[in-house]
């Protein structure tokens, strides 16, 4: 079974999550300024940034993959050679589209590290 997943939609994928987790580290500064300023660790910062993104991106693969069963009937008619529920590519399909939006969300993560805790207090 050859899979081949089409870089545009997985782009743009990338592309939103990293927008949505971009903007709202930038709305955040102060607080996680001040949160370093108290004591939070790097890592404490990059923890939270990636639960932020990864609840984004399970609620976007739930309703991804919701979204693709309920409309089997209709997508049946585009494929060849495999199911419209074959889950294996459902699985990898799915898997890939994660990975690929966790790493937009490491980007902006990073940034939030970098945040000195004075200039975000005055800022």
């Amino acid at each position: 079974m050859a899979l081949a997943i089409s870089r545009a939609p997985v782009s743009l994928a990338c592309i939103g999550v990293y927008g949505v987790i971009s903007y709202s580290v930038g709305q955040r500064t102060q607080e996680i300024g001040l949160r370093m300023a108290v004591g939070a660790q790097t890592r404490d910062v990059l923890l939270m940034i990636l639960r932020q993104g990864t609840a984004l991106v399970l609620a976007g693969a739930s309703l991804g993959l919701a979204g693709a069963l309920a409309l089997t009937r209709f997508i049946k008619s585009f494929l060849f050679g495999i199911t419209a529920t074959d889950a294996g590519t459902l699985v990898i399909v799915t898997a890939v589209l994660m990975a690929a939006a966790m790493l937009a969300c490491l980007l902006p993560a990073r940034h939030a590290m970098k945040v000195d805790p004075l200039v975000a207090l005055r800022y």
